[in-house]
């Protein structure tokens, strides 16, 4: 079963929410976060990226930048900012891009379910990665912004939601600007938060979607804190972390693209022969970039001109949940054994695009300082749940969720 909770969440204003929210802390760079911020005192990434209010030679990973993080939460909350709900509650995040939509539970979830694989991963973490959020968590005693749960749909879940949004006006609906419209209502319903509290004990399994380096760094916060308090009891709020749950059904996962500097050594002649080996190759008389529409196909932009490639059956093993992954078969049959690609998350000669950037930022890298690149067709949800559940681990980059959930909307303080 799957342990969520109703909490107290800190959360921005209804007037300030737009002005403070902001993108997570991983989808910038330090420049590209300070220019963010800039003219904008309530940005939320003083909090999730305090190192912009510190020069550029200051190491963005000392203590003082995460001692700042949390002066200036504090600081948020002194000010009236940001204030904490009186009751615990749930709360619905709904998100449109697009014209699509998807609409998800605030709340919080068990660290314990994490570790003993309730909550289900499909990703290695590092732990060089990790380190950085747990210093941010510890130091700001909050999980300063949520994990992207799901979970397979829920036709009672869905009906509660839907029927709560139906008769009630939300507290925050925005659209940020990247375009995506955020909307939210707390539930403030005491047999409203009863009755999703049952209905997701039932839940089998959650499955981390997206921020398997936060939740790695929650569950280490939350062990550090036991260290701390050696006669907890388990219900305190260090023992849960913050989560948005979405039912699969709603979940948008967009291409992660590669491209490739060099063709390790070959010729363009000698690199396409060898491709036809695996994959049935046509090459395309197109204007605009070319995107597969069924898996286990690609396209391929080499030299100005782009090409499909289609997977011969005798490339790949359909009963093997990692092996029939697009990702995987292109990794197996070319990246590999031609462009001799071996460890994608080490080489340096292999870069990848998420769907978000489109892919004429393909042709774009190929004319920029890249030689070939391959578009793909996304990764499914099934597919990701099939490989959680036989508790396998995805190649790297082999999804790109979209939207980004928002930070600063609302927070889950640790004691």
């Amino acid at each position: 079963m799957a342990i969520v909770r109703p909490f107290c969440a800190i959360r921005p204003k209804k007037e300030i929410a737009e002005k403070l929210s902001c993108l997570p802390y991983d989808v910038m760079n330090r420049s590209e976060a300070k220019e963010m911020a800039e003219g904008n005192e309530y940005s939320y990434l003083h909090v999730v990226r305090s190192e912009i209010d510190f020069d550029d030679s200051q190491n963005p990973y000392d203590e003082i930048i995460y001692k700042k993080a949390r002066e200036n939460l504090d600081s948020f909350i002194e000010n009236g900012i940001l204030a904490k709900d009186e009751k615990p509650m749930f709360y619905i995040y709904r998100q449109i891009m697009n014209g699509r939509v998807q609409t998800g539970i605030v709340a919080i979830t068990s660290v314990d379910e994490y570790v003993n694989g309730n909550i289900k991963r499909h990703e290695f973490t590092r732990p060089d990665k990790e380190v950085d959020r747990i210093n941010n968590f510890y130091y700001c005693d909050a999980n300063t912004e949520p994990i992207f749960l799901t979970y397979r749909n829920n036709v009672k879940i869905n009906k509660l939601i839907n029927d709560f949004i139906k008769f009630h006006n939300p507290t925050y609906n925005f659209t940020s600007e990247d375009g995506i419209t955020h909307i939210f209502w707390p539930i403030d319903d005491d047999k409203i938060n009863d009755e999703l509290h049952v209905l997701f004990n039932g839940v089998d399994y959650l499955y981390i979607a997206d921020g398997h380096h936060r939740t790695a760094s929650s569950a280490k916060v939350s062990l550090k804190k036991r260290e701390e308090n050696k006669d907890y009891k388990g219900d305190e709020e260090f023992n849960f972390f913050m989560s948005v749950i979405f039912p699969d059904e709603d979940i948008f996962i967009m291409d992660y693209n590669r491209v490739v500097k060099d063709l390790n050594g070959l010729t363009s002649e000698e690199f396409l022969n060898k491709v036809k080996e695996k994959f049935d190759v046509n090459e395309l008389n197109l204007n605009e970039p070319y995107k597969p529409t069924e898996k286990h196909t690609f396209g391929m932009y080499l030299d100005d001109k782009w090409y499909s490639l289609s997977a011969k059956p005798d490339s790949f093993d359909e009963n093997d949940v990692i092996g029939r992954l697009d990702v995987s078969i292109l990794q197996n049959n070319l990246l590999n054994p031609i462009l001799g690609i071996k460890d994608p998350r080490t080489d340096k000669r292999i870069d990848f695009v998420g769907g978000i950037r489109g892919i004429k930022g393909l042709e774009d890298r190929c004319h920029k300082d890249m030689k070939v690149a391959f578009s793909m067709y996304p990764t499914t949800i099934d597919d990701l749940l099939s490989i959680a559940d036989a508790n396998e681990i995805m190649p790297p980059k082999s999804t790109w969720f979209e939207p980004k959930l928002r930070s600063g909307l609302f927070i889950h303080r640790l004691s």
